[in-house]
């Protein structure tokens, strides 16, 4: 039981620490389907839990037209200030935006980098739907043929 929590506690730590101490600790473990690392695997289940928020996934729809400052970003989405700040504090710890200091305000900008590599890691599953969704059409127009012959 102890070690559980141990690796759990591990892959917390995990995002917030360099790659090269992630190689020291030995995190060289396969992890699902044996493609990404154990720490690739933890990085992504980060950036999944940032836009699983759905104020978080419409900020980062905000960002992606054009940088906001906080007070837009409430604005816009109907939040109080604090709670959009709450959010743009979690999305920046997992990279996925950047604050850049215009005289005193913060302007906040989508890193696409994360994103990009949210992509990488999600294109063989993407495959596996394309296919499923291929043999999906064919069922659908075998059962049309179906009907158009009674």
């Amino acid at each position: 039981m102890e070690s559980k929590r141990t690796l759990t506690e591990e892959r917390k730590k995990c995002v917030f620490i360099s790659k090269n101490e992630i190689m020291r600790k030995n995190y060289f473990k396969y992890s699902f389907t044996g493609i990404f690392l154990v720490w690739y695997i933890v990085i992504m289940e980060k950036i999944l839990s940032a836009i699983a928020e759905p104020n978080r996934l419409n900020i980062i729809g905000l960002l992606r037209d054009t940088p906001c400052t906080v007070g837009e970003i409430a604005e816009q989405l109907q939040l109080r200030q604090p709670q959009v700040s709450k959010h743009l504090r979690v999305l920046s710890e997992v990279g996925l935006v950047v604050a850049e200091p215009v005289a005193n305000k913060r302007i906040y900008k989508l890193r696409p980098q994360p994103l990009m590599k949210l992509d990488t890691w999600l294109e063989p599953y993407r495959q596996i739907w394309e296919e499923r969704f291929d043999q999906l059409d064919d069922y659908l127009v075998k059962l049309q043929e179906k009907e158009d012959e009674e």
